[in-house]
């Protein structure tokens, strides 16, 4: 998938290879990257999308079940693209479709298209086995870091971790990684660690888990990356974010080479075309 995406990205793809196919977006989330890299994916290959649009003004006010929206839609499109706040909605969906669905993110567990966009990014710069990655933020609702590490325990990685109390990776996860023989270092400070790191992958930490916001203001100004804190990274090293992000990585360090989130977005739009082509074709 990621050689597709290589191709593709040099301009090694058929723009009408989707022609006369349909896909349906269904987001009951909010999205941007996701669901819009997906629309110009589909585009760029000859192919057309037909949204849900405004959950409010859909059926599901009324009362339908995700199964029964499944079963309609599977009906008007050749692929569904569904993101939704439950765990295990994509897995669901996927039993009432007569079609592909694909995931595009199911409420705290998993992201994972957006893990082949960031193995994608990552490969541009340097081999995925062995590597020393770093996760720092929200790891324990973070779906972006579930699916990231679970695919990067294929690699033979060392995994750090860097978090606020309550918000490490879930235990489940860890016994998974282990699992598969991954290492996982836990550390208090990312100044520990920075400097030995390939990849340093953050992710917001979400305000909406604090239920007082003095608490958040002084969790979240202890995980801010600035310049100064990269003044010493090796050469090829690269900070990654799913984006959106708030404040946990300072403005000034977008203009250091080593900052990739923009690009690792734009990454979207091949490793989306890759995925539409392997289900569609």
């Amino acid at each position: 998938m990621l050689d597709r995406a290589s191709a593709i990205e040099e301009g090694d793809f058929d723009p009408d290879a989707l022609n006369g196919k349909i896909l349906a977006n269904l987001f009951f989330e909010p999205s941007t990257r996701t669901q819009m890299s997906f629309v110009s994916a589909m585009l760029r290959l000859g192919g057309k999308v037909i949204n849900l649009g405004s959950i409010e003004a859909s059926s599901i006010v009324k009362g339908e079940t995700l199964a029964d929206t499944i079963r309609v839609v599977s009906g008007y499109a050749d692929a569904i693209v569904l993101r939704h706040p439950k765990e295990g909605a994509a897995r669901l969906a996927s039993e009432f479709s007569d079609v592909p669905v694909i995931n595009a993110g199911d409420g705290a567990g998993q992201h994972p298209s957006q893990t082949l966009l960031d193995l994608f990014t990552i490969r541009q710069s340097m081999q995925l086995d062995g590597i020393n990655v770093g996760f720092l933020g929200d790891l324990r609702y973070g779906r972006t870091v579930h699916s990231l590490a679970s695919a990067l325990s294929r690699y033979g990685v060392t995994i750090h971790t860097i978090t606020p109390p309550g918000l490490e990776l879930p235990p489940s996860l860890i016994h998974d990684l282990q699992d598969t023989g991954t290492k996982i270092v836990v550390h208090e400070h990312l100044e520990d660690i920075i400097t030995d790191l390939d990849v340093l992958y953050v992710t917001r930490i979400q305000r909406e888990r604090f239920p007082d916001p003095g608490a958040y203001a002084s969790v979240a100004s202890g995980y801010r990356v600035t310049p100064e804190m990269l003044a010493d990274v090796p050469e090829r090293f690269i900070l990654m974010h799913p984006l959106p992000r708030v404040d946990e990585i300072d403005p000034q360090v977008d203009k250091m080479p080593c900052a990739r989130y923009f690009e690792q977005a734009r990454n979207g739009v091949p490793v989306r075309m890759a995925m539409l082509q392997k289900v569609l074709l």
